[in-house]
């Protein structure tokens, strides 16, 4: 049961869900005795859901739309009459049924109209619409309402209450936020996007990975520069230049400038010159090798997972390895790990988290054990993000194209994941 909510027996774990351990507990303990209930029912409890109150939202929803086109069709009528009286030089009507006290048509409008602006405006995680009436659908979320009430009167008696970290990721709780860059008047971003399929049993099905230099100038007086690039790529990326670009410059020199010198470069934009793609199946290629290996035993599965680092320029932050569980068999129990892990009760996976990994920490392994089949534990993904570019292409100088003077710039380098997976 403790480890379906906590991590590890340790007191700041039990402390920090002593909330969840409470009410699972309660389904287990009635009046004394101990129920008849195993682990996927007392999940199904505690999550309980209503039929009648997603019914019962549903319609409700439905009655705000359609109170609110009825409101826009109102606001139209009266802006109508409006425009018609200010074209006749009448005055405008008044609405409401009050005589000489009425609000004018045009004021009525107005205000309507403000009404409607003001509800439409896009609202940053809205939350579910509840029945303000009385209904017999189930009242979910009054657990969580008794708890907060009674951390409130905790706090009020003077109790020292510890934050919870419940619900956030483990990947946004250890994320290191990078510094805001010092951009300068010439600053270009590098940007690395993969796509990697590998079998479980080894061997890369495909990976594809585009890359580009994006230039952006904020002072007009640097328009007319040539950017040094220094390509020590050794895999076989394909190279392409924007079309303004002298190509036969870049063969030559590898200097990025435009064909015509006496052109400046876009102000306050920013210009993609330069771009490259990388599509290979050989398995050397691989920055970071994932081997998972189920073997079934008497009570299910017991499942090794490692990563081994192979290129070890990359310093790669944040890893996520997600592995996925079979549903409705509880927690799996963890043996050896480097690094954290996370198990998410409600999409049944596991996440393998790893802050950095680099030369000096480039392989590691994590053991489980769980109820299941070798094949529910696939496709394993991965997710990463990284400073440092996996082809080894940088921008080293940047100088004016009249007299050849060096000129200040800054650079952003991003390494991204758009698919990674073990199938």
């Amino acid at each position: 049961m403790i480890p379906e909510y906590c991590r590890a027996l340790e007191e700041n774990e039990i402390s920090e869900h002593c909330f969840d351990l409470i009410f699972a507990f309660d389904e287990i303990v009635a009046l004394g005795y101990r129920e008849n209930v195993n682990l996927a029912q007392i999940r199904t409890f505690t999550e309980m859901d209503s039929h009648e109150e997603k019914v019962f939202r549903a319609v409700r929803e439905t009655q705000e739309r359609e109170a609110k086109a009825e409101m826009r069709r109102k606001a139209k009528e009266l802006q109508q009459a409006r425009r018609d009286a200010e074209r006749q030089g009448k005055k405008a009507p008044g609405f409401g049924g009050f005589g000489s006290s009425a609000v004018s048509g045009g004021s009525t409008a107005a205000m309507i109209t403000e009404t409607i602006i003001e509800t439409d405006k896009p609202k940053v995680a809205p939350a579910p619409a509840r029945p303000s009436g009385p209904s017999k659908a189930l009242k979910l979320g009054a657990k969580g309402k008794e708890v907060d009430n009674f951390v409130d009167k905790l706090k009020s008696e003077g109790e020292t209450i510890m934050s919870s970290n419940m619900g956030k990721r483990t990947s946004d709780a250890t994320k290191v936020h990078a510094p805001p860059i010092n951009m300068e008047s010439v600053h270009m971003k590098i940007e690395e996007k993969i796509t990697l399929t590998c079998g479980r049993d080894g061997g890369l099905q495909n990976m594809e990975l585009h890359g580009m230099i994006m230039l952006r100038i904020s002072d007009d007086k640097f328009g007319r520069i040539r950017l040094h690039v220094e390509n020590e790529d050794k895999k076989g990326v394909q190279l392409q230049t924007h079309p303004n670009v002298d190509k036969k410059l870049f063969t030559a020199e590898s200097l990025i400038g435009l064909k015509n010198p006496e052109k400046s470069f876009p102000v306050n934009s920013d210009v993609g010159v330069l771009k490259w793609r990388l599509q290979t199946t050989e398995e050397s290629f691989i920055p970071l090798t994932i081997n998972c290996w189920p073997s079934e035993s008497g009570n299910g599965c017991d499942v090794n997972i490692e990563y081994e680092l192979q290129e070890d320029h990359l310093e790669l932050n944040d890893v996520i390895i997600t592995i996925p569980l079979p549903s409705g068999v509880g927690a799996p129990v963890i043996g050896e790990i480097d690094g954290e892990y996370r198990h998410d009760s409600r999409r049944n996976t596991l996440e393998w988290c790893l802050p950095v990994i680099d030369a000096k920490n480039k392989s590691g392994s994590l053991e489980f054990s769980i109820a299941g089949q070798p094949n529910d534990f696939f496709p394993v993904q991965v997710s990463f993000i990284s400073k440092r570019n996996y082809c080894n292409i940088q921008v080293t100088k940047v100088t004016q194209v009249d007299g050849n003077s060096p000129v200040r710039f800054s650079t952003e380098t991003t390494f991204l994941v758009d698919k990674y997976e073990i199938l």
